[in-house]
């Protein structure tokens, strides 16, 4: 994964005054509350991407079934799962750069950031791959209903999925990775975590077997739609978990 480098060009060099911070301070936190109070106001990640959920979301809308691409997708039963894991706008205080993914694989959330002080918040499923590691990386790839080929380790283990490692596990409903894959990578290596969609959507808040940030399709296929390449991507040690 490659780690993110961003510029920091400062328009001016003086120190400003407590009074200007203040002002400026204030001046940005009621655009952004203003911002975030309007569907389909946003400051970060693609244009053209759907509007941010908020009061009046439609989520039997969101989580209904649909047809994607060569696929049609089955609905979300979303309301038999805790309220936290539907996608949702939440309180979130983060030093990251607004436009940053925050994987917290041990509450089961990914947070995309919108602010210093708010989030779009998803709830996943998370594997054994997807405690394997913390840190800084980028989303260097992103595919759409992609080929799954399982890791060494994984064959290692179960001998029977070498074809797909030969042949590639071809894309649909049955996959691993499901509707859409954003592959990590750290400079030039790639980690071989993924987020990805789920073909068992009642993985959703749980620690699973197999795989790394596992997400319903409807809320990959949203992600997807948000975030650029290159998007940074912190994921939290079990030091750093979310409160």
């Amino acid at each position: 994964m490659a780690i993110s480098d961003f510029s920091s060009n400062l328009s001016e060099t003086r120190e400003p005054s407590d009074m200007s911070v203040s002002r400026r301070a204030l001046m940005m936190g009621g655009l952004s509350a203003l911002c975030l109070s309007l569907a389909g106001c946003y400051t970060v990640g693609l244009p053209d991407q759907p509007p941010l959920p908020d009061e009046t979301f439609d989520y039997e809308l969101a989580y209904a079934a649909r047809t994607d691409g060569d696929f049609e997708l089955p609905a979300i039963n979303y309301k038999s799962f805790d309220r936290r894991f539907w996608r949702q706008v939440v309180d979130y205080k983060s030093s990251e750069r607004p436009g940053t993914v925050i994987v917290d694989p041990y509450n089961a959330f990914l947070y995309w950031t919108l602010t210093p002080t708010k989030a779009l918040r998803y709830g996943v499923g998370v594997g054994k791959a997807g405690f394997a590691w913390a840190g800084d990386a980028q989303i260097r790839v992103k595919r759409e209903w992609p080929i799954w080929r399982p890791p060494l380790e994984m064959i290692e283990r179960k001998p029977a999925l070498k074809k797909y490692w030969e042949k590639g596990f071809e894309p649909g409903l049955k996959n691993p990775l499901g509707a859409r894959a954003m592959d990590l990578w750290q400079g030039s290596r790639d980690t071989l975590y993924r987020i990805h969609g789920t073909n068992d959507p009642t993985s959703i808040g749980k620690n699973v077997s197999s795989g790394c940030i596992r997400m319903w399709h409807q809320d990959v296929i949203d992600l997807f739609s948000r975030v650029p390449l290159r998007t940074k991507v912190v994921v939290l040690g079990k030091q750093e978990e979310a409160s």
